[in-house]
C-alpha cells in the first residue's frame, strides 16, 4: 500500500474493524483500515461526515478497542501509554471558563501528575509558540475563537505526548481564521516534531497540512487511499494555486468516488 515504509512505523494499523452495539442492534463503523505512520509525520484523515474518522482517532487514543485487525503504537524501546502519551484537540476548544488560559493549558500536566514548576514553564513556552504570549492570565471568554483554539493546541502539547490527535480542530472557525490557523499548524508541527493525526472534512486543508493523506470512504470506513503529499515545506497559501496541489485535490476526490471539485464534498 502507498505510504508504507521500510522503517518500523510508529503507528501500524492492519485491517482494523469497529462495530458499535446498542439495544441489541449493531452497525459497522469501520470495516477495514490499514496504514503505517512514521514518527514525526502529519497524517490528514479525510472522508465524508460520519464515515468513521473520529472512531479511528478513538481507537488510537485507547478510548475504544478494535473489533478486528491489529493496532500497534510505539515500539519496545519507547512503550506507548495512551493515558500519558496522547494529546487531543477537538472542534471546540473546550476551555474551562473559570480557569485562566495558563491554568487551562496546565490541566493535562495536573492530571498526569507532572512536576508543576517545570510544567508551568513549558506551558508558557507553548503559549508563546502558538502566539499567545501575554495572554496567560486572560480567561477564555476574553479571547477570540481562533485564540481559544490556539490555547487548546498548547494544552494538547503540555505533557509532551508522543502522539497528537486532532478532530476537526478548525471546523468551527470562519474561513479567514481557519487559513491563518492552517499556517500556524504547519509552523507548530515543524517546530515540535510531533506525530499528528488530523481529521478534516476539507480536502484542501488535508492537502495543505498533510505530509500524508488517508482517504476514508463513507461508513463503514475503509481505506480508499493512503499516500504521501510531496509538496515543498514550508508551505504558504500560494501553493494552493499550484498544479501539483490541484492534482492531489483531484486524487482525493477520486478516492471519494467524486467526479471533481464540482462535486458536493463538504469543505
Amino acid at each position: 500500500m502507498a505510504g508504507m515504509s521500510d522503517t518500523a512505523p510508529f503507528i501500524s494499523l492492519r485491517n482494523v474493524r469497529k462495530v458499535y452495539r446498542s439495544g441489541g442492534s449493531e452497525f459497522l463503523a469501520v470495516s477495514d483500515v490499514t496504514m503505517d505512520v512514521q514518527e514525526g509525520e502529519l497524517v490528514a484523515l479525510v472522508g465524508p461526515s460520519g464515515c468513521g474518522k473520529t472512531t479511528v482517532l478513538k481507537i488510537l487514543a485507547g478510548l475504544h478497542g478494535a473489533d478486528g485487525g491489529t493496532v500497534s503504537i510505539g515500539n519496545a524501546t519507547t512503550p506507548f501509554d495512551p493515558a500519558r502519551d496522547v494529546g487531543m484537540v477537538f472542534q471546540q476548544a473546550l476551555l474551562l471558563k473559570w480557569r485562566t488560559i495558563l491554568e487551562n493549558v496546565l490541566l493535562p500536566a495536573e492530571i498526569v501528575g507532572l512536576p508543576m514548576k517545570a510544567a508551568r514553564s513549558r506551558a508558557r513556552d507553548l503559549l508563546a509558540l502558538v502566539g499567545l504570549a501575554g495572554y496567560e492570565d486572560k480567561y477564555p471568554q476574553q479571547l477570540s475563537g481562533g485564540m481559544q483554539q490556539r490555547a487548546a493546541i498548547a494544552r494538547a502539547f503540555v505533557h509532551d505526548p508522543k502522539l497528537i490527535l486532532m478532530d476537526e480542530p478548525f471546523g468551527a472557525l470562519d474561513a479567514l481564521t481557519r487559513e491563518q490557523m492552517n499556517l500556524e499548524m504547519l509552523r507548530i508541527w515543524r517546530e515540535s516534531a510531533k506525530t499528528i493525526l488530523f481529521v478534516t472534512h476539507s480536502i484542501q486543508e488535508a492537502v495543505f497540512l498533510g505530509s500524508h493523506c488517508a482517504v476514508l470512504t463513507a461508513r463503514p470506513a475503509r481505506m480508499a487511499e493512503y499516500f504521501p503529499i510531496d509538496l515543498p515545506m514550508p508551505r504558504d497559501l500560494a501553493i494552493k494555486t499550484d498544479d501539483a496541489f490541484g492534482a492531489y485535490v483531484r486524487r482525493i476526490y477520486a478516492g471519494l468516488g467524486m467526479a471533481g471539485p464540482g462535486g458536493a464534498a463538504r469543505e
